[in-house]
């Protein structure tokens, strides 16, 4: 008799602990109360995660695997072995949707070559919230996650990207660390046009939340403590 195939199921994660977790729907707790094999960006965080969806899951049956930025390419096949064996695998973000911005996408790739079902649960995105709560363009918009490091490589991004957009009518979206979140509000301050409107939100879904969308002059009136609060920024000319 032929072995059944196990899904991958892409599982959203909260945006941050200080959440109730009405922001997820019942049918997450569901999927993770029938699977046992995970593959996490962090073990820790992930066995937190599984154990407030559902209290009475067995922890020690529990089996993961780590994908980050240390893993080897070439560890990740192995990784699914046990939707070969017909058992399903979920996949969790450190925050938010699996494969955006997040090295589940590597994964993903590979279940499509095994052919084995790929499961999207829904959840919260931070990118997509911040696009339907900034104003801006929504049927033309590009992410493009971090900007560089360094500081003239970041400048010149910034101006590249701000003319994309008023070329191209297209919003330009970018996630940041939170350590990094204010210096890069005061670059955007700096090098950015007067009349290009940035939309800035930071720690979404949380009872901290803060979206707020002006031009650049009007940012430059303004005073927010961004430090260490994730952030999503948008801009639009």
């Amino acid at each position: 008799m032929e072995q059944s195939i196990g899904k991958l199921y892409l599982i959203p994660t909260r945006l941050g602990d200080d959440i109730k977790l009405e922001v997820l729907p019942i049918s997450i707790k569901k999927v993770i109360e029938n699977i046992d094999y995970y593959i996490v960006e962090n073990e820790k965080t992930a066995r937190r995660f599984i154990k407030k969806i559902s209290p009475a899951k067995s922890q020690p049956n529990l089996k993961f695997e780590t994908i980050n930025k240390f893993t080897d390419n070439s560890e990740l096949p192995a990784f699914l072995n046990p939707c070969l064996e017909g058992y399903n695998i979920g996949v969790l973000s450190e925050a938010g949707c699996p494969g955006i911005a997040d090295p589940g996408a590597e994964v993903v790739t590979i279940a499509h070559q095994k052919n084995i079902p790929v499961v999207p649960m829904v959840g919260p995105s931070s990118i997509l919230l911040a696009m339907m709560s900034s104003g801006m363009n929504g049927q033309g918009f590009a992410f493009n996650g971090y900007l560089p490091i360094d500081k003239l490589e970041r400048k010149q991004k910034m101006k590249q990207l701000e003319r994309l957009s008023f070329e191209f009518n297209q919003s330009q979206i970018f996630i940041e660390t939170p350590y990094r979140s204010q210096k890069i509000l005061e670059d955007f301050k700096a090098n950015l046009s007067t009349n290009t409107r940035l939309c800035v939100a930071a720690d979404i879904t949380l009872t901290s939340e803060y979206i707020k969308t002006k031009t650049i002059a009007d940012w430059k009136k303004t005073t927010v403590d961004l430090q260490k609060r994730p952030c999503i920024f948008i801009i639009q000319k």
